[in-house]
C-alpha cells in the first residue's frame, strides 16, 4: 500500500520557468527545480556521487548534467545511465501559477528507478 502525497507549495511556474532551474528548501532539504519539455522536474539538489549542487548544473537533451563530474541524470527518472545509480526525484504537481511538490522522494527501483 503506498503513502498518500502530501504536497508543500515550494515556488511558481514563473520563478521556475524564467530561470529553467531553481533550489528550494523543503524542511530543510535543498531541492532542484528544472523546467524542460514544458514539465517541472524536482531532484534532491545534492548530487549522489559527491553532494554537488545539480542547481548549478545544465539542462541539455533531457537530462540533468552535474557541475561536478559531469553527470547525466534522465530528467523522468533520475537515472544515470553511465554509472547504473539514480539521483532522487519528487512528485511535481502545479496548481495553477504554484508549483508544489511530495517532499517523499519517490521510491526507486533498480534500472528504471523513479518512475
Amino acid at each position: 500500500m503506498s503513502t498518500p502525497q502530501t504536497w508543500v507549495a515550494v515556488a511558481t511556474v514563473k520563478e521556475v520557468t524564467r530561470r529553467r532551474k531553481l533550489r528550494v528548501e523543503v524542511d530543510g532539504v535543498a531541492i532542484a527545480l528544472f523546467h524542460a519539455n514544458d514539465r517541472i522536474y524536482a531532484f534532491a539538489d545534492l548530487c549522489v556521487h559527491q553532494d554537488r549542487s545539480l542547481a548549478k548544473g545544465t539542462l541539455l537533451h533531457g537530462r540533468v548534467i552535474c557541475p561536478g563530474h559531469q553527470w547525466r541524470f534522465d530528467l523522468d527518472t533520475g537515472y544515470e545511465e553511465d554509472q547504473d545509480l539514480c539521483q532522487p526525484t519528487y512528485a511535481v504537481h502545479v496548481d495553477g501559477d504554484t508549483v508544489h511538490i511530495d517532499p517523499t522522494p519517490r521510491e526507486v527501483s533498480g534500472r528504471e528507478c523513479a518512475s
